[in-house]
């Protein structure tokens, strides 16, 4: 008997450890912080979205849906109250409540934090009941719930509790107990920590909703060498890597046991000038900025082959664009997409000989190598590019960390940069709110050149509140057409999202580049 005893328990180990399965990823940057308010950035709330969870989320089809909030109504234009969902844990066992909503209002919009323009228009956050909260706007705002679909609630006994109360400011490279500690109520739950290195979660028993994934444990690893991160997925050691190089598509995708997951993304890619400064920080221009002349600014659009950079860099993997957005947000224009100026390397150095700088000049390029598809090689076929016009650029590439310490506010120390973005709310408004409005509180939080123009502010702040959907378009298309006259950045444009894993793992693939661990599978 005892011996069969043994061999039933034996037999059951077995069972469970065919059961246990382990999901390895790899991308070529860090989450950078377990704080999901550290900074404003894709790549860093997709991640943290496995672990907290927002009052509403998106869907596989990017539709809003109930998260922490099982229904919302609106006793009037500028109050939202939200119904939460109840028996809800965080991670530590701590009940979610009414209170840890206001608290993450209050954090989310308080010192430290990168991600106050979500609640740009939340003048207040009040509790009703334990299982009520209600937001009031300063106006009426048709896009709240797309606006909050990724602001994620944290406990406010915890914080509390750590000393963690307000957000770590990773422009300044502060740290505090949630920089790599976590406690959510989401899907999945931390459970070790080095940054730049590996990051373990696994799945949280006591989530609310039912789990679709059949994941024991995820270890995601940052490889960052782009041949070293492929050799790892083909050779087993990962089952998926989230940035694949454009290079090594064709490669990967015919080889047995493996797939490629690709489609456009959401994001635009783009290129900033400092156009606030007097001076230049890094040019050779003395008591000059030459960004400040839209002349310059627009003969760096001349100069620029965005069909160049698709075709040789992007190995025909983007779609070239003259808007700020892309095709799938909402006041997208064809027409004036289409408008943008032809190469002309003549008109270009005309327009530098005008502006006074008949030899060209000399700035820095501030770049990140490890944030977009080939975002370096994209920073020097510009430079190649701007050569040919006389403009010298000193090209200055580096990780995610110290690139976004350096060109993000408060400190915005950079001259000319490389940049992306996608509208969370994918909704227009969200992109000139955030990067065309002149800087002002939450406004142009990401206008890190400092672009302004009053008629632009004017109808962003027209557009928030316009319920007339054809009248709110136009108003868009009109900001679109002064921000593009401007040259009030460069579009250059929207990448492809492209994924690579073994074809016995099953995930979602979004086109805003979110990676939800709860649709994943593996087979």
């Amino acid at each position: 008997m005892r011996h069969l005893l043994l061999a039933g328990v034996f037999a059951a180990g077995l069972a469970a450890a065919a059961d246990a399965t382990t999901f390895r990823w790899a991308n070529d940057g860090d989450v950078n912080s377990m704080d999901p308010y550290a900074r404003n950035e894709t790549f860093l709330l997709t991640f943290m979205g496995n672990i907290y969870e927002p009052l509403v989320r998106r869907d596989r089809e990017l539709k809003i849906e109930p998260a922490l909030a099982v229904r919302w109504e609106q006793p009037s234009p500028t109050v939202w109250r939200f119904h939460l969902r109840p028996d809800v844990k965080f991670h530590d066992g701590t009940a979610f409540t009414a209170e840890d909503v206001v608290f993450s209002v209050a954090r989310a919009k308080g010192q430290g934090s990168n991600v106050s323009t979500k609640l740009a228009t939340v003048t207040e956050a009040r509790v009703v009941d334990p299982l009520t909260v209600e937001f009031v706007t300063a106006q009426p705002n048709p896009i709240l719930l797309e606006e909050i679909a990724d602001f994620f609630i944290m406990s406010k006994r915890w914080a509390e509790a750590n000393n963690a109360a307000q957000a770590a400011d990773l422009t300044r490279r502060e740290e505090n107990y949630a920089t790599r500690n976590a406690n959510g109520t989401g899907p999945f739950r931390l459970v070790s920590r080095e940054p730049d290195q590996r990051t373990v979660l696994e799945p949280n028993a006591g989530w609310w909703d039912r789990a679709e994934h059949n994941l024991t444990r995820v270890e995601f690893n940052v490889i960052a060498n782009a041949a070293t991160r492929v050799a790892a997925l083909l050779s087993g050691e990962v089952d998926m890597v989230y940035t694949v190089p454009p290079q090594d598509v064709e490669r990967i995708g015919r080889t047995q046991g493996f797939r490629i997951h690709q489609k456009a993304e959401l994001r635009t890619i783009f290129l900033g000038f400092d156009q606030q400064r007097d001076q230049l920080l890094k040019s050779d221009v003395q008591g000059r900025n030459p960004f400040k002349d839209v002349r310059v600014r627009r003969a760096f659009v001349h100069a620029i082959d965005v069909e160049a950079i698709r075709s040789r860099v992007m190995r025909g993997q983007s779609r070239p664009s003259w808007l700020m957005v892309g095709p799938g947000i909402n006041g997208f224009d064809e027409d004036l997409d289409k408008a943008r100026p032809r190469v002309d390397l003549d008109a270009a150095r005309r327009l530098l000989a005008e502006a006074g700088y008949p030899n060209g000049f000399g700035v820095t390029m501030d770049c990140p190598n490890d944030r977009y598809v080939n975002d370096e090689a994209i920073c020097q076929a510009v430079t190649a590019m701007l050569a040919r016009i006389g403009v010298r650029v000193t090209l200055a590439a580096q990780t995610r960390a110290r690139y976004f310490a350096e060109i993000l506010g408060p400190r915005y120390n950079t001259s000319f940069y490389l940049l992306g973005w996608t509208p969370a709310t994918y909704d227009a408004h969200n992109m000139l709110f955030n990067l065309a409005a002149t800087r002002r509180g939450d406004q142009g939080q990401f206008n890190v050149g400092g672009y302004s123009n009053p008629r632009v502010d004017e109808l962003t702040a027209k557009i928030a509140v316009e319920t007339n959907i054809a009248e709110r378009n136009r108003m868009i298309s009109e900001a679109f057409r002064i921000h593009a006259e401007d040259v009030g950045h460069i579009p250059l444009h929207q990448q492809q999202v492209i994924w690579a894993a073994k074809t016995n793992i099953e995930l979602v693939q979004l086109a805003d580049n979110w990676f939800p661990l709860r649709f994943v599978r593996v087979r």
